[in-house]
C-alpha cells in the first residue's frame, strides 16, 4: 500500500477506527485507503454512511442504480450509494495553502449537514464518517488530525496530540512517520489550525430555527 520508496511497508486494516464518539455529532470516525473506502459490504457493517475523499487521484463510483435519464454512452449517474464528499489533496507539495482548510470545513459540514426531506435526497441518515485516500496513511491522517484537535481540544490540546493519536489507531510505526503524514501535509494543518483559530465554525441551525444573523 505504501508508495514512498524510503519508507518501510507495513499491512493494516482496511478500516481504523479512530475516535467511537465525536460530540456534538455521535458518529464514529473512521480512517481508510482505497481498499476500505470501496469496499461497500465493510462500510455498511461499520455503519458508516459519509465518506470524505481526499485523494485528488483515487475516485470512487458509489452509483448503484443510474438515473434511467443518463444520457447513452455518458458516464452512469445518479444517487450514491452513501453520502460522498471529493477534496482532492496531492500527497506532497502541489497543494494550495488552502486546500486543507478547505478539507477541514468539509469535513466539519459533512458531519453536520441537514438533508432536506424531499423526495431527490433519499440519503438522510449521515451514521458514521469515514476519511480516505489512497493508502489512509497521510492526507487522511493530516485532516483527520487537525479535525479532532479543533473538535476535542480537551482531549487533543496541540495537533501534535492528535497526530499521535491518529498515527497509533491507523497503526502506523515510528519508523514510517516521515511519510505519514508528508511534512508537507503537517505543516499545512498547522497553517490551517491557525486560520480556524481566527475562523471558527458554527453549524447549521435545526430545521425550523431561526438563522444567526451575520455580522
Amino acid at each position: 500500500m505504501n508508495e514512498d520508496d524510503d519508507a518501510p511497508r507495513y499491512d493494516r486494516p482496511d478500516l481504523s477506527l479512530i475516535e467511537e464518539d465525536l460530540p456534538p455529532y455521535g458518529a464514529a470516525l473512521y480512517i481508510g485507503g482505497r481498499e476500505g473506502a470501496s469496499n461497500l459490504a465493510l462500510l455498511r457493517r461499520m455503519g458508516i454512511g459519509t465518506v470524505v475523499n481526499c485523494a485528488v487521484n483515487f475516485d470512487l463510483n458509489l452509483v448503484e442504480t443510474p438515473d434511467p435519464e443518463a444520457l447513452p454512452g455518458s458516464l452512469p449517474w445518479g444517487q450514491g450509494a452513501l453520502r460522498y464528499y471529493k477534496l482532492g489533496l496531492v500527497d506532497g507539495a502541489g497543494n494550495a495553502a488552502t486546500m486543507m482548510l478547505a478539507g477541514y470545513y468539509l469535513l466539519r459540514g459533512a458531519l453536520s449537514q441537514i438533508l432536506p426531506g424531499r423526495a431527490s435526497y433519499r440519503l438522510p441518515a449521515r451514521g458514521n464518517i469515514l476519511v480516505n485516500c489512497r493508502g489512509g496513511r497521510s492526507r487522511s491522517v493530516a485532516l483527520v488530525a487537525l479535525l479532532l484537535h479543533h473538535l476535542r481540544p480537551d482531549r487533543y490540546p496541540s495537533l501534535d496530540a492528535a497526530l499521535l493519536h491518529v498515527r497509533t489507531r491507523r497503526e502506523l510505526r515510528p519508523d514510517e512517520w516521515h511519510t505519514a503524514p508528508k511534512p508537507v501535509l503537517v505543516e499545512a494543518a498547522r497553517q490551517a489550525s491557525a486560520w480556524i483559530d481566527r475562523i471558527g465554525h458554527e453549524d447549521p441551525p435545526p430545521p425550523g430555527a431561526e438563522p444567526t444573523p451575520g455580522p
